[in-house]
């Protein structure tokens, strides 16, 4: 998989950076920062290997990208990028874990995954997610990907599973079309929904929409993660013109296939 040295790493800010992580130190930064967010902030019930980090199969097979506080040298974001050539040698995407996704991976293009995305409960806002997206964008572009996908979590509200409720705060046009539905393995059973929202679209999602993503299909139930997963697929040029800008100054993969 491509990689970007620390030399071509996108920054948003003087005090952020963020790059692929060159070795494994930087990696097990990273998955002590993952742990501290699922395990200890959101209670996920973790299979890893090793203590007080998130380490499963898929890591290794995955680049990381990480967003470094330069001020502290902190690994304070990360999300991990599974492309279309290394699921094929592990076996499978981490989606298709929870979704079933032939009618997306059917379409002619180059795929990448992204996964276990997370910010330091200190650093939540917009200028480490705006870094990630920069190194994201830039690894996109150096690799000829055409659609990025992946999961994105809807935790529990005070009333429960606001599966409805949310889906109702989602514009039409964020929604992908029937003919790329993906179908959950373990939909949220009926007796956690609700139909009352109190916290709104999560910023993670809520990103995504912003950056052209579409939902497709219902959301999975992830009992691990006590959350709601729906799939997202972001055909990389629906990039709104003020990201590609900002982003990879209109330096887009090629166009193969058209949704």
């Amino acid at each position: 998989m491509p990689a970007m040295p620390s030399g071509d790493a996108k920054t948003s800010s003087r005090r952020f950076i963020a790059y692929i992580a060159p070795d494994t130190i930087t990696i097990r930064a990273a998955q002590a920062l993952r742990y501290r967010v699922f395990a200890q902030e959101m209670g996920a019930r973790l299979h890893s290997p090793y203590p007080d980090l998130d380490v499963d199969e898929i890591d290794e097979y995955c680049d990381h990208l990480i967003v470094q506080d330069l001020s502290s040298n902190a690994i304070i974001g990360c999300t991990r990028l599974l492309s279309q050539a290394q699921a094929a040698k592990l076996g499978h995407f981490y989606s298709e874990v929870e979704f079933h996704i032939g009618n997306v991976i059917g379409l002619n293009g180059r795929f990448l995954e992204i996964g276990r995305t997370c910010v330091d409960p200190a650093y939540r806002g917009s200028a480490v997610l705006t870094s990630l997206w920069s190194g994201l964008a830039e690894y996109v572009w150096r690799g000829g990907f055409q659609y990025l996908m992946g999961c994105a979590s809807i935790p529990p509200g005070p009333s429960g599973f606001a599966v409805d409720a949310v889906y109702r705060r989602i514009a039409a046009e964020q929604f992908g079309p029937p003919s790329l539905a993906v179908y959950p393995k373990n939909p949220v059973p009926k007796w956690k929904r609700c139909h009352r929202d109190e916290s709104g679209i999560p910023p993670l999602l809520q990103a995504y929409l912003r950056l052209g993503a579409w939902v497709c299909g219902e959301p999975c139930w992830d009992e691990d993660f006590g959350v709601m997963d729906v799939f997202i697929l972001l055909d990389v040029h629906r990039l709104q013109l003020r990201y590609e800008r900002h982003f990879v100054g209109g330096k887009l993969p090629e166009r193969r296939a058209q949704v």
